[in-house]
């Protein structure tokens, strides 16, 4: 059974993803590192000269292929729970742990981040924030098995609450 890490960027994803799979001795599979691989660019410059629906689409070509490997972690980005059949797929042989923080703590995380582009384009920092998690809020929490807010609880305790739950 796979453990399946879901959320908004700086939820804690990556960094529970990577504890979580060295104290369980289990790969971490990271989607958006996988596209970066496969695509050989940053997310950046693929949304720059491909667009959103080109990076959904290697995604999910990535989803589905973790849908047949097993005892992994794996730390999705924010957006995979866009696509049913991305959920789906993950479900298959995972568990979904939905990692949630206030926007005032995920602003603090991300501020200053160059990873990932605008999902808007046009809003403030925060603004951006709150729109994406009320659009994306139902899809989190119909993919999830289990939810777990990340506020001011340190990385061992988010990874002791995983390995009860599992």
């Amino acid at each position: 059974m796979n453990i399946v890490l879901i959320g908004y960027r700086g939820t804690g994803k990556s960094t529970v993803g990577r504890l979580l799979a060295a104290r369980l001795g289990r790969e971490l599979v990271s989607t958006d590192a996988e596209i970066v691989k496969r695509a050989n660019r940053t997310i950046p410059e693929i949304v720059a000269r491909e667009g959103w629906e080109y990076f959904r689409n290697l995604e999910s070509d990535i989803c589905r292929e973790l849908a047949d490997r097993d005892k992994l972690v794996i730390d999705t980005g924010g957006g995979a729970i866009l696509r049913t059949q991305n959920v789906e797929a993950l479900k298959e042989r995972g568990n979904i742990f939905w990692l949630t923080a206030s926007v005032e703590t995920i602003t603090k995380r991300i501020s200053g981040g160059s990873q990932r582009p605008s999902l808007t384009g046009t809003k403030s920092f925060v603004d951006e924030i709150q729109e994406v998690l009320r659009e994306r809020t139902p899809s989190y929490q119909a993919a999830a098995d289990h939810v777990i807010a990340t506020d001011d609880r340190s990385i061992n305790q988010l990874v002791d609450t995983i390995l009860a739950l599992v």
